[in-house]
Formats: C-alpha cells, structure tokens, sequence
C-alpha cells in the first residue's frame, strides 16, 4: 500500500487541521468538558458539515468512500487537539460494524443520518468479567414470538450516554467462552429497559454501563447472521485498533511540539534546558518513537482490508503492541521533561499522556497481545 498522501488526502488533512485550529485550542476544549454532552455539539454539526462523519460510507449512503488511510489521517489530526465528540464510537466503531454486516436496509437507515450529524451511536460489547477476552459474553438474547429479548450488561461504553442507537453483542447460543452464538444487535438507546450510568473516564472523555433488562428487539434488529457476530466484532475491534493507533501519533506530535518548545523557554542553571545534551538525546528519542509508533499505525491501516485473518490478526497485534509502547514513552519523557507542570490540569502535557494511556488498554494492552503471539510462535 502507497501511504504517500495523495492530492485529496492532503486537502482533507489540511481542511481538518484548519477546522480545528479555530475550534479547538487547549482552552476552547477545556469548556467542551464542562458541557451537558462533554463534548461541542458545534464542532460535531462542522464535522457534518465537512464530510468527516460519512468519510468511510459509500456515496450512495451519503458518505464520501473512503478507506481506513483516510480515517487514519483524521484521527491523527483529532489526536493532536484531543478532541472529545463520538466520532471514533460512532463512525469508527459503530460504523464499521455497519459496513461490514449491515444489511442494504439498515445501511440506508443509518448511515445518511450518521453522515448529516443526526444520529451518534456506541458499540456495546465489552463486560466485566470479560476484560479483552472477545468471546467472553454471558448477556443473552432469546426467542420471543418473532422477536428477541435482551438481558445483560456492558461496561466502559465509549459515548454511550450519548449515543442514539446501539449496537449490542449477545449470546444466543452455546457457553460463556463459546466463539460462537454471539449476535449483534441494533437497539434505540430509549427503547425500554435500557438504562445507562454515564460518567467522565480518566481521559476526559464520556463512557457508560449500559443495563439491558427484558429489551425488546426484532429479527429486523439483527446485525450480520444470528449465532455469528464474532467475525463482526472482531473487524470492529481491529478498525478501532488501527483509528487510536493513528490518535496516538497525533497526540505524541503534539507532545513532542510542546516539549520542545518547553525546552527552548525553560531556565535551568542559567541556560535554557535543551542545550543540554541529555535534554537533546531525549527528545531526539522521542522522535524515534513517534516515527516508529507511526509505522506501526500505518502497518494496522494497511492490514484493515487484508483477506487472510490470521496475518490481519498478526499485523493487528504486532502494531497493537508498538504503538502502545511508542505512546507510553513518549507520553511518559514528555510528563518527565516537564516536571511537575506536566501532570496539572492546567498544561495540556498531562491531559495527552492520559488519553495515550486510555488508547494504550483499549481493546487490549501490550502485554495482552504480546502474549498472543509468543502463543503463536510456541
């Protein structure tokens, strides 16, 4: 794959990066969080208004057809500002998850009022007792008439206070661990015995529990086939995994920016910190490890529409584990090198190096898919 940005990449890079550099300084996003929604209803009407929210949705849905290069290159400039609306849980996740498994229905019902701003959505999977284990799910769905019923719970729902449709995983057959029987659902967020505990996550941005007690949904409602939801969820979980990786070479731009400049103002000893050779070395390693953490997101992009699964799995892991690693370093020198400053609410160094960290166990943490593929190799 050619990840030199063509002509119209470089105009969507450079329009969004416009967009934002009006909307979303440190403190314009500081007063995003102390609003009703955590997040600016504005800038998700200006991203609507851009193409952004149906950037990977064919025309005929009212998208504009792009790939995961183009949503890469989006999220890299949402991290460099941090931007806090539902676009990664609306479009990413949820949106892939209609990509891959909707039906031309449900694609002509949803995805126009994704596209026009109309409609935010979650995607429901994640349980307690799961931790990153996909096939974990113990929420069942069962036969009612020519319909289904719904009971269980989700936890750390991304935007899911926000969201007006659902897409929820449930078991309809076999056992707990079982890699089939999974189903996918379409809920409305206000249907009946949904209730949701929304609260702000160590990133700053909005999750939800999510109850679900006798929900009643159709076969209408069904995602994909019944019984196999687990291939869905997992092109899902590698679509988010390649969007945060490219977040999280916009956010160790920004960190790398910011610290750099720290280290032409800063006085120590009489002389500014980086004419230090030390300083110098850190931070130079500190580039090496974006670069390097940029590989790793391009070789997740890359892998996204590749057919073989199990070397989509592999790439998927390898890249899961070098962007993570790559985000905590160059979070954690950035937060060093700026000392006590560094971990106020006040300075934007503290606020990226926790969404890295957020990114960084999202689906997964390194050590999770390091040990998926020593299992490989044993």
């Amino acid at each position: 794959m050619d990840f030199e940005p063509s002509d119209d990449q470089r105009l969507l890079v450079e329009s969004v990066t416009r967009m934002l550099s009006g909307a979303y300084s440190f403190a314009q996003r500081k007063g995003y969080m102390s609003l009703a929604e955590g997040y600016s209803p504005s800038v998700w009407s200006q991203f609507a208004e851009q193409g952004l929210l149906g950037l990977p949705f064919a025309e005929e849905y009212g998208g504009f057809g792009g790939g995961a290069q183009e949503v890469m290159l989006v999220m890299q400039a949402f991290g460099q500002v941090l931007v806090l609306e539902p676009y990664f849980s609306t479009v990413v996740l949820a949106g892939t998850g209609l990509n891959v498994a909707g039906s031309s229905e449900q694609k002509a019902s949803v995805l126009p009022a994704i596209a026009e701003g109309r409609l935010k959505m979650s995607f429901a999977h994640g349980e307690r007792q799961a931790r990153y284990d996909l096939t974990d799910v113990v929420t069942t769905a069962k036969r009612n008439g020519s319909g289904w019923v719904l009971d269980g719970s989700k936890t750390v729902v991304a935007h899911g206070e926000a969201a007006d449709r659902i897409i929820v995983s449930a078991r309809t057959g076999g056992d707990r661990h079982d890699a089939d029987g999974i189903t996918l659902f379409l809920i409305d967020a206000g249907a009946s015995g949904v209730a949701r505990r929304g609260y702000v996550s160590r990133d700053d941005t909005r999750a939800a529990d999510i109850s679900l007690s006798n929900v009643q949904v159709s076969d209408e409602d069904v995602l994909g086939a019944v019984g196999d939801g687990l291939p869905i969820i997992q092109r899902i979980v590698e679509a988010g995994i390649a969007a945060s990786a490219g977040e999280t070479v916009g956010a160790m731009e920004a960190m790398n920016e910011i610290t750099l400049e720290y280290s032409k103002t800063r006085v120590q000893f009489g002389n500014p910190i980086g004419s230090y050779q030390v300083v110098q070395h850190r931070l130079a390693d500190m580039f090496m490890a974006q670069e390097q953490g940029r590989s790793m997101a391009m070789l997740a992009t890359m892998s996204i529409d590749n057919p073989d699964q199990a070397t989509r799995t592999r790439d998927i892991a390898l890249a899961k584990v070098g962007i993570g690693q790559a985000g905590r370093y160059v979070s954690q020198s950035a937060v060093q090198m700026h000392g006590g400053i560094g971990m106020t609410e006040e300075y934007a160094v503290g606020h990226y190096f926790r969404r890295c960290m957020v990114i960084e166990r999202l689906f997964g943490d390194p050590a999770y898919y390091l040990n998926r593929l020593a299992s490989e190799v044993g």
